[in-house]
């Protein structure tokens, strides 16, 4: 299983919005992509604009390929996008 670690910063004032995106981006976007196994997201306390999405997949390839070249991360981009006040930082983790 490989852990995809998002690091989200989001536009001042617009939490409670994203987060209403975010979990119906998880529910009816990528829950459908190939090899998904899970998501997480969490709200830092000190930076209140700053979240971490964690996702599970099967490989490194269903996200890198399977996902993100997919029609799929368009909806899901579409969904959260805009609520991005930077690009996310992103890395896979691997269990050893």
């Amino acid at each position: 299983m490989i852990l995809e670690i998002a690091d989200l910063r989001i536009a001042p004032g617009k939490q409670a919005e994203f987060e209403t995106a975010i979990q119906l981006a998880i529910a009816t976007v990528i829950s459908r992509a190939k090899g998904y196994k899970g998501a997480t997201v969490r709200q830092s306390i000190e930076s209140p604009e700053r979240y971490v999405l964690q996702v599970q997949w099967e490989t490194l390839e269903d996200h890198t390929k399977g996902f993100r070249e997919s029609p799929l991360f368009s909806e899901w981009r579409a969904i959260i996008g805009p609520f991005f006040a930077a690009p996310p930082n992103v890395e896979h983790f691997q269990e050893f």
